[in-house]
């Protein structure tokens, strides 16, 4: 089977593209097997699927935040959207067992940007995560159990774990791998990445994203 990056590629449209960071966010998931070949295509992880279904108990589980990388094929994943707003959007991962998803988008300036696109029936989420492709991954290694839940933000990971109960063990080796990779380090909260998290309708935000879902009533 193709490799997860050229099957994301092939569901883009111009001008978009894989950004470098994720070339080497794939990469490093192959090179250490996190990953599930199905009948839709290769499914990327940043930690072993097997031992994470394997270790998750009632109260807590290992593995850090989760997200499913993959080339979402369904033209019509978007049905509330008219023509011209679909084909400026195309999804790479999923950000939440409830449906939510991570997607390129093209701006009305013509620039890629990474936004969220929550469920609607779970997640309200619909703003820009970052404009930094390395901001993403940095985003999905502050360790919270999921990223579409943006009540957590400005807390924690510990902190929002207190609050559910349920504690999520961090996720050292992607975390290492980033921080060595790139020369960077990683937020303690995603208020400090994503500086506006505007929901779905919200008319008084000044996201982008969420003000072109309002101008396209999507």
């Amino acid at each position: 089977m193709k490799s997860l990056c050229n099957q994301i590629e092939k569901i883009l449209l111009e001008p978009m593209k894989v950004p470098d960071a994720f070339v080497k966010l794939f990469e490093w998931i192959e090179k250490n097997g996190f990953y599930e070949d199905t009948e839709h295509g290769r499914v990327g992880y940043l930690y072993p699927i097997n031992e994470l279904r394997a270790q998750w108990g009632d109260t807590e589980r290992p593995g850090g935040t989760l997200v499913e990388f993959y080339a979402e094929k369904n033209s019509d994943l978007f049905y509330f959207m008219n023509e011209n707003t679909k084909g400026r959007l195309r999804v790479f991962a999923r950000t939440g067992g409830d449906g939510s998803m991570a997607a390129f988008w093209i701006d009305d300036h013509g620039q890629q940007k990474i936004v969220h696109i929550g469920s609607g029936s779970g997640s309200m989420l619909a703003c820009v995560l970052c404009d930094d492709p390395l901001d993403f991954l940095r985003l999905i290694a502050i360790g919270y159990d999921e990223i579409c839940w943006n009540d957590d933000f400005e807390y924690t990971p510990r902190e929002s774990f207190k609050n559910s109960k349920f504690l999520v063990q961090p996720n050292l080796k992607y975390q290492n791998w980033l921080v060595h990779e790139f020369q960077t380090s990683i937020p303690t909260k995603a208020i400090e990445i994503v500086k506006e998290p505007a929901e779905f309708g919200d008319e008084e935000s000044n996201d982008p994203f969420c003000k072109w879902l309002i101008e396209n009533d999507a």
